[in-house]
């Protein structure tokens, strides 16, 4: 028998699902009364581009790249309705959280889905042909309805992308968090340690923040090179930014 562990999963809710209205389906079936977990953390989200590019960082190159970003954002299902771009991301912590939301979510591709785990939330979505610029079929964007992290290593990179460590209660923490004890804001691409101008605030002293995060910035300050990039650092700090041309 497979030892219980307490594991911490991130689950979005994607925009096919919403405009299909199916949140509350998705919800149900993710409950504590059927699974045994809870959440730990929820928020609305406008998907800028950098937020779907470092969500999807290990596609970055193939033809159907492109496809994903613009499902992610919202922007393949509300072509002319941006208002209606979002997504619900949520944390769910439990035992055994992530294969619980895994088998309840099914197969990745909702055709295996209806064929294996009839039932699962993603056995009611579906398949899209994806076409270059010139109508030729390169791939297919799998329209799924949610995404659930698939281990838990990508549960941990993929909460810490989307949530900050106060976006979560305190006692529900399973990642190392630190305390801030510089500035950092982000201008125009740059990180600065210090506030110029129109520059956005990241983090001030006091702040608490995930302790690989804090890494990765005083690494990243000092020059240095660092396992993460600075992007998948700081893009949750600018969720539902309104400067749309700098996320």
């Amino acid at each position: 028998m497979k030892k219980n562990r307490l594991q911490q999963t991130l689950v979005l809710i994607k925009p096919d699902a919403l405009k299909n209205s199916m949140t509350g389906y998705v919800l149900s079936q993710l409950s504590e009364v059927h699974c045994g977990i809870r959440f730990a953390g929820a928020k609305i989200v406008n998907v800028s581009h950098m937020m779907a590019e470092e969500h999807y960082v290990e596609h970055q190159g193939k033809p159907f790249f492109q496809a994903l970003i613009d499902y992610l954002t919202g922007a393949a299902h509300y072509p002319d309705e941006a208002w209606k771009r979002r997504v619900i991301a949520l944390v769910y912590h439990g035992e055994n959280a992530i294969e619980k939301v895994r088998r309840i979510a099914g197969p990745t591709n909702p055709h295996d889905a209806r064929e294996t785990q009839p039932g699962s939330i993603r056995s009611l979505g579906t398949v899209v042909s994806v076409r270059d610029k010139r109508g030729k079929i390169v791939g297919e964007r799998m329209d799924n309805l949610v995404h659930a992290s698939a281990d838990e290593p990508a549960a941990e990179r993929e909460i810490k992308l989307w949530f900050k460590p106060n976006d979560i209660p305190p006692a529900m923490h399973l990642f190392d968090t630190g305390i801030c004890q510089d500035m950092f804001s982000f201008q125009k691409g740059r990180i600065l340690k210090n506030h110029q101008g129109d520059s956005i605030c990241l983090l001030a002293p006091g702040d608490t923040v995930w302790t690989s995060d804090l890494d990765t910035l005083n690494t990243f300050g000092e020059g240095k090179l660092s396992d993460h990039s600075v992007k998948s650092v700081i893009v949750k700090y600018l969720i539902n930014e309104t400067r749309d041309s700098w996320v």
